[in-house]
């Protein structure tokens, strides 16, 4: 995993099951919270449309994201459900 940072703007690295968000889209990291049981750190992002209206706030495995280069473009898209 790269190191990612709180309230840095993070990639996911994989679609997110149950929800309309794909590898690839940009949010931003705003906590980082331990398994209960030892496990895998989750991390909550909030993910944010083209125009800045905040979309969606999720929990995922901190694996399942990656911190921004700067040989990356970002795209757009129209927001429907991963496959």
């Amino acid at each position: 995993m790269d190191e990612v940072k709180l309230y840095n703007e993070v990639a996911l690295a994989r679609s997110v099951r149950g929800t309309n968000l794909k590898a690839g889209d940009v949010a931003v990291l705003v906590d980082i919270v331990p398994h209960h049981r030892g496990g895998e750190a989750g991390g909550v992002l909030e993910v944010f449309n083209a125009v800045g209206e905040s979309i969606a706030v999720v929990t995922v495995p901190i694996s399942s994201v990656t911190r921004l280069r700067a040989d990356q473009v970002p795209t757009v898209r129209t927001l429907a459900a991963a496959d």
